[in-house]
């Protein structure tokens, strides 16, 4: 057993498409030498094999099917079979719903179904799922984002870490990451919206979860294009009175050490 602390690599924060410095969501979640692969987001599958390759993988846990969050599974599925990794068994994959049959989808191009399974061994997540992957316990909770939606808690060597997916604010969210020493937040949105339903968060809205949570610290990610993250941390400390930051590309945040 390693003594790895719990640790978040942002790979990317971009929304709804990346940037040319920075992919979409997805992030490395490791403690205790297992690392766990959460959100494949556009251009997020690059910068992941900086720190693992996809046959070192312990889990991928996808928060839902919105192509910013999830579209790296195609090329890893590419990578995993057909390229240089040769995997001892598949990858687990924790995703919503349907997620299999939308990847076969994609990646089916002739009358029979691309062998999804060979790639991926695929649960599908509900409300309250709970796993323990090597020195990981994963738990999520189903959330507000208008389409099957999760939210991730992550618990290791006494540290917690709860990564809010896409949603708007809602007690499931506000329940999972009750005490955490981190919140990775979602603040999509500038303002609230006038018409339409409410499936994300401002940056506002963010620090107000935050507070309501008790977390011990902010990463606000997935901020919209129309705010910088100086704006959006700005706003989301008017509500936290706790560090707030924002989840840069290549960030590394220690759950070890409050100062990071």
């Amino acid at each position: 057993m390693s003594n790895e602390p719990l640790r978040l690599t942002v790979l990317g924060s971009a929304t709804p498409y990346p940037s040319a410095d920075n992919p979409c969501s997805g992030y490395l979640v490791s403690g205790g030498g297992t690392r766990v692969w959460v959100d494949a987001g556009s251009g997020t599958l690059g910068p992941l094999q900086r720190h693992v390759r996809l046959d070192e993988l312990d889990a991928i846990w996808i928060s839902h099917l919105h192509a910013d969050h999830s579209a790296d599974l195609l090329t890893a599925y590419y990578g995993a079979l057909y390229a240089d990794i040769r995997l001892a068994a598949p990858i687990p994959l924790y995703g919503p719903p349907g997620i299999a049959d939308r990847l076969a989808g994609f990646l089916s191009n002739t009358p029979a179904r691309s062998p999804i399974e060979s790639a991926f061994a695929v649960t599908e997540l509900t409300d309250g799922h709970r796993v323990t992957i090597g020195q990981l316990a994963l738990t999520s909770r189903a959330v507000a984002h208008g389409i099957p939606a999760f939210a991730l808690r992550v618990e290791s060597g006494g540290r917690t870490l709860v990564y809010s997916g896409d949603t708007a604010p809602c007690a499931a969210l506000t329940e999972l990451a009750d005490g955490c020493d981190a919140l990775l937040c979602e603040a999509d949105l500038a303002q609230p919206p006038v018409d339409g339903d409410y499936v994300h968060h401002t940056s506002e809205d963010a620090g107000g979860t935050a507070r309501a949570a008790r977390a011990g610290r902010l990463i606000v990610t997935h901020v919209g294009r129309s705010l910088t993250p100086r704006q959006a941390v700005a706003r989301a400390a008017t509500r936290f009175d706790g560090p707030v930051a924002h989840a840069d590309p290549g960030a590394v945040f220690d759950l070890a050490d409050p100062s990071l």
